[in-house]
């Protein structure tokens, strides 16, 4: 039995691999013509977001989402969901159709074929690198006065400890957020740790449940009320997260 579960971890993970790299194959011309110029961003965007729904669909998952406030087309947002799984990326693409980039670290760009268009479309960061995070500022504000939303894990990276709920946010996207005046919208990804986390043999698929919280409005803040709003913005996703595994242990 335990050969089995083994069996399956190693065929269902190495699918996922699969998928995520040779799905970009068939389109990759179009993509070179997508990503060639930011005007054609949004273009790039729907295609992404094909891509994403794709393979949380043949890896069996489900996206089942709440959405507490509606996101209006033509305003700018500061999306900021847990990160926690190698599928954030698939589940933030699914759940909005409002184009976003996203704000990533710049390992990510050495997957094969992967990377080759993470870096030509998303904003890389070198946590390690004070001139890098600078950078990473500079692009963010060009994007945001260019109309595009912008997604940042405000916890940086995904926890090393299995136990950490959610770890202690930074402070980029919330000064971003009131640089440019705009609605934080935290998002609570329930399910992605569980379903499909970093340690190798472990997942399964299922329903992958998100809230798209209240916004949290920036209008008239400076940049003195970066703690406060980065707090606020801890507080709601951490209580939910907290609640949801009191309620995950009260079923069992």
């Amino acid at each position: 039995m335990k050969m089995f579960k083994y069996l399956f971890y190693i065929v269902w993970r190495c699918w996922f691999y699969a998928w995520v790299l040779l799905s970009i194959v068939p389109i990759f011309p179009v993509l070179i013509v997508v990503t060639s110029t930011e005007s054609l961003y949004p273009a790039f965007f729907k295609i992404a977001r094909a891509w994403g729904k794709t393979i949380l669909f043949v890896m069996g998952f489900k996206v089942v989402f709440v959405q507490k406030q509606s996101i209006e087309k033509d305003k700018s947002y500061m999306f900021c969901p847990n990160h926690t799984s190698m599928i954030d990326i698939m589940v933030m693409l699914s759940v909005t159709n409002k184009p976003f980039v996203f704000v990533g670290k710049k390992e990510l760009a050495r997957i094969p074929i992967f990377g080759f268009f993470y870096k030509r479309t998303c904003i890389l960061v070198d946590r390690n690198n004070s001139k890098s995070r600078k950078a990473v500022f500079d692009e963010a504000r060009r994007r945001l006065s260019d109309g595009l939303s912008v997604c940042i894990f405000p916890e940086g990276l995904v926890p090393s400890d299995e136990s950490i709920i959610l770890s202690e946010f930074k402070n980029g996207a919330f000064r971003l957020a009131i640089e440019h005046q705009i609605p934080i919208v935290p998002l609570t990804f329930y399910d992605c740790k569980k379903r499909f986390s970093y340690t190798f043999f472990s997942g399964k698929p299922g329903k992958l449940r998100v809230k798209i919280h209240n916004f949290i409005n920036t209008e008239g803040l400076t940049l003195k009320n970066i703690n406060p709003i980065k707090k606020q913005t801890f507080d709601i996703l951490y209580k939910e997260l907290k609640n949801d595994l009191k309620q995950q242990e009260i079923s069992n």
